[in-house]
C-alpha cells in the first residue's frame, strides 16, 4: 500500500485529471467503483490459478507451481484496497458536516468489522449448502487437502457476488448528490481596514487636527 498510493498519486491522477479535468483525477464513488472491480478479479485471476495449481499437483505433486503466481491475484486486491479503504476514508470525511468529520470515519472500520465477520458466516454457509449439493458429500472447501477440495469454485462465487456488489453499488450511488463546498474566506483588503477604524483611533486623528489647527 505504501508503494502504491504514491505511483497513483504522481501517475494515475494526472493522467486522468487531463481527461476528465477534475482535481482528483476521476470522483470519490467512481474510484471507489473501480476498487470493487479489482476486488471481483482478483477473484476471478484466483480461481484460474487455483485450478492450474491443482491440476498440476495432482499431475506431478513432487513439481508445484511457483508461488509468484499469487502475486497476481494480490497485487490487484491490493490496488483494490488502495481505491475502496482510502477513498472510503476521504468520502466520509468530507462528505460529513464539520461537527461530525472525526466520528464519520470510523464508519469505514465498522464495515471492515462487517464484512469480516459476515465472511466468516459465508464460508459456514456455503459449506454447509454445498456438502448437501454435492452428489459426493464432499463440500467445496472439504478437509485439510486443497486437491480434494473445490477452492475454484468457491472463489468464483465470490467473483460473482463482488460483481452483484457492484452493481447495488451503482443503483445507490447513481442518485447521490455531493455536498456543497465550504465558502471561501476572502482575505480582508487594506482598504476595508482603513475604513473600520476604531472610535479611539478617529479620536485620535481629531485631537491630532485640533492641535495642528492650533
Amino acid at each position: 500500500m505504501s508503494i502504491l498510493i504514491p505511483i497513483y498519486e504522481f501517475t494515475f491522477v494526472p493522467f486522468a485529471h487531463e481527461i476528465t479535468h477534475h482535481p482528483s483525477g476521476i470522483t470519490q464513488l467512481q474510484r471507489i467503483g473501480v476498487g470493487l472491480i479489482l476486488s471481483s478479479v482478483s477473484m476471478a485471476i484466483a480461481a484460474l490459478v487455483e485450478v492450474m495449481r491443482r491440476n498440476q499437483s495432482i499431475k506431478n505433486p513432487l513439481h508445484p507451481i511457483s508461488l509468484f503466481w499469487l502475486s497476481f491475484q494480490y497485487g490487484i486486491f491490493g490496488i483494490a484496497d488502495m481505491f475502496t479503504l482510502v477513498e472510503l476514508l476521504e468520502f466520509f470525511y468530507k462528505e460529513a458536516p464539520a461537527c461530525m468529520r472525526s466520528p464519520s470515519t470510523s464508519f469505514t472500520y465498522i464495515s471492515l468489522a462487517l464484512g469480516y465477520f459476515l465472511s466468516s458466516v459465508l464460508f459456514d454457509i456455503v459449506k454447509s449448502m454445498t456438502r448437501k449439493i454435492d452428489p459426493s458429500r464432499k463440500a467445496w472447501l472439504f478437509g485439510q487437502d486443497l486437491d480434494q477440495s473445490k477452492l475454484d469454485l468457491f472463489y468464483w462465487f465470490l467473483a460473482i457476488l463482488s460483481c452483484l456488489n457492484f452493481v447495488n453499488y451503482l443503483c445507490w450511488t447513481s442518485w447521490y448528490k455531493y455536498s456543497r463546498d465550504e465558502p471561501k474566506i476572502e482575505p480582508v483588503r487594506k482598504s476595508s481596514i482603513r475604513k473600520e477604524e476604531s472610535p479611539a483611533a478617529t479620536g485620535v486623528h481629531k485631537e491630532d487636527g485640533k492641535e495642528e489647527e492650533k
